[in-house]
C-alpha cells in the first residue's frame, strides 16, 4: 500500500547571536524522509558536517531504498571523518541528527546527539505532546543513573554537553538510537535542534500545538517562539502530518471558521447558519 507525499513545513534560523548556522535540515515527501542535523566544530566546519550528514543520507537511500535508516546514519558518520581526514571541513567538527522515515502508514524515527523527536496527538482536552527520542546528553545520563532529577535537566549548567555524535573520531561506530510505530490520525511528528528545545520549554510547545490551525503556522510560531525567548542558538525545526490526517484541513478559507466542536464539517455548518441568519436579520432591520 502506498500514501500521498505527507504534508510538512520546515524553517531554519542562525538565531539572534550567532553570525553563521551550523544547522541543516532535508525534507523529501517523495521518499518519505525528513531529517534535522546540528553542526559543530566552529565556523564553516559545522555548517560543512551538517551538511555531509544531510547529502549522505538523502544519496544514500535514495540510490538503494533498501538501506535501513540506521545504517544511512553510520554511514554519514564515516563520511564527516573521512572528509575531515581530506582536508574537507576541519579536523573534530561533527553533527547531530535525528531523522524521520515514514512509509505507508508506520513511521521509523533514529537520531545521535541532542536533537529531539516529539509526538504530538490532539485529543478532546486539547492534544498530548510526547518525546520520542532520548537526547545522548550528560545530563540524561545524570538523570537515568538517578543523579539529578528530570525535571532539574532543563535548567542544568551542562545540559548541552553530549556524549557523542556523528564525526567523533573516537568511535568507528556510534550507536544510533531508534523507535518505531505507527500513525494515528492527526498526529504531527516535530523534529528540531537544541535552538528550539533550549529555549522553549515543553509545556510552551505543547500550547502552540494545540493553537495552530496548520503545520505552516506552527512552525512559524515555534520559531517565533524560540526568538523571542532569546535565540540564543541556531534553530532547525519541521513538523511531518500523518498520513491519516484529514484533507480538508483548516488552509485558505478554512483557517477563519471558528473551533466549536472540534470536527470541521460541523464547525462550517454552523458558522455558516449563523451568517445567514446574522445577514437575515440584517436585512429585515433595513427593510422594516
Amino acid at each position: 500500500m502506498t500514501t500521498k507525499p505527507l504534508e510538512y513545513s520546515a524553517a531554519s534560523h542562525p538565531g539572534l547571536t550567532r553570525s553563521n548556522n551550523e544547522d541543516c535540515f532535508l525534507s523529501k515527501p517523495e521518499q518519505g524522509l525528513w531529517l534535522v542535523a546540528d553542526g559543530m566544530g566552529g565556523h564553516e566546519a559545522g555548517e560543512v558536517a551538517s551538511a555531509i550528514v544531510r547529502d549522505t543520507i538523502e544519496q544514500n537511500t535514495r540510490t538503494n531504498p533498501h538501506l535501513s535508516l540506521l545504517n544511512a546514519i553510520q554511514q554519514a558518520h564515516l563520511s564527516i571523518i573521512h572528509s575531515a581526514q581530506n582536508g574537507v571541513g576541519a579536523p573534530g567538527m561533527g553533527s547531530t541528527v535525528v531523522a524521520l522515515k515514514s512509509q505507508d502508514y508506520r513511521y521509523q524515527i533514529a537520531w545521535v546527539g541532542d536533537s529531539r523527536a516529539y509526538l504530538w496527538t490532539p485529543n478532546h482536552e486539547g492534544g498530548r505532546l510526547e518525546q520520542l527520542s532520548t537526547d545522548h546528553s550528560y545530563v540524561q545520563m545524570l538523570v537515568e543513573s538517578g543523579a539529578i532529577r528530570a525535571e532539574d535537566a532543563e535548567f542544568h549548567p551542562e545540559k548541552n554537553i553530549i556524549t557523542q555524535c556523528l564525526g567523533m573520531q573516537e568511535l568507528a561506530q556510534v550507536k544510533v538510537d531508534h523507535i518505531e510505530n505507527q500513525w494515528q490520525k492527526n498526529q504531527w511528528i516535530l523534529l528540531c535542534s537544541d535552538g528550539l528545545t533550549d529555549e522553549v520549554s515543553d509545556k510552551t510547545i505543547a500550547q502552540i500545538l494545540g493553537n495552530a490551525n496548520d503545520c505552516l503556522a506552527a512552525v512559524d510560531q515555534l520559531m517565533h517562539a524560540a526568538l523571542t525567548h532569546g535565540g540564543r542558538d541556531n534553530i532547525t525545526l519541521q513538523i511531518i502530518e500523518s498520513p491519516l490526517s484529514q484533507s480538508n484541513r483548516r488552509k485558505g478559507l478554512w483557517q477563519f471558521v471558528p473551533h466549536l466542536t472540534g470536527d470541521l464539517t460541523k464547525d462550517a455548518w454552523i458558522f455558516g447558519a449563523s451568517l445567514t441568519s446574522l445577514f437575515g436579520l440584517l436585512l429585515y432591520v433595513v427593510l422594516s
